[in-house]
């Protein structure tokens, strides 16, 4: 099982990637990141979009906040620059919310339908939790391959390039 310091871990790790993939998408015209790149969800703000959905349907589920599991699929936010403000939002509530986890709540089992095909689940929290992340993961490299290859570099993006582990090195550098 995970414990509440990984997920804080991967809350940062989540909002430093989403930071830097947010800041090279900024360049790329409405037009351009809506362009269908034969990726699963077409383009790279419906990725971005899928990539929000699935946060606010797990927070959904896991605080009742939003208290319903929005519509799979649709534009929730219209347009870069707002999905963008709502993506901050989420990235910091990422943050408290990993926060306040505990072993007890992380070993219990959550029941919820899904909306992907309608059937209802029983999965441990713990294991929820590792799929959230994990998607954003799954996602964000399907995104960087795209912004790759449209001449996009948004550098480092493993864990250990974080900067509280840059941080680290500048102190205790290489011998």
């Amino acid at each position: 099982m995970i414990d509440a310091e990984y997920c804080q871990l991967m809350a940062e790790y989540n909002r430093w990637m989403n930071q830097k993939v947010f800041h090279a998408c900024a360049s790329l015209s409405e037009e351009e990141l809506r362009r269908d790149c034969g990726a699963f969800f077409k383009s790279i703000y419906m990725t971005l979009n899928h990539i929000a959905y699935a946060d606010l349907a797990f927070l959904a589920r896991f605080t009742q906040e939003p208290r319903a599991v929005p519509p799979l699929g649709p534009d929730l936010f219209g347009s870069f620059s707002q999905l963008r403000v709502e993506r901050e939002r989420l990235d910091e509530r990422l943050m408290v919310w990993a926060s306040t986890l505990s072993a007890d709540w992380l070993s219990r089992t959550l029941t919820y339908e899904s909306k992907v095909d309608g059937l209802e689940r029983s999965v441990p929290q713990w294991v929820l939790v590792s799929h959230l992340f994990n998607h954003q993961t799954h996602h964000r490299g399907q995104i960087t391959t795209l912004l790759t290859q449209g001449g996009q570099d948004v550098g480092a993006t493993d864990i250990p390039f974080m900067p509280r582990f840059n941080a680290a090195s500048a102190i205790h550098p290489p011998v």
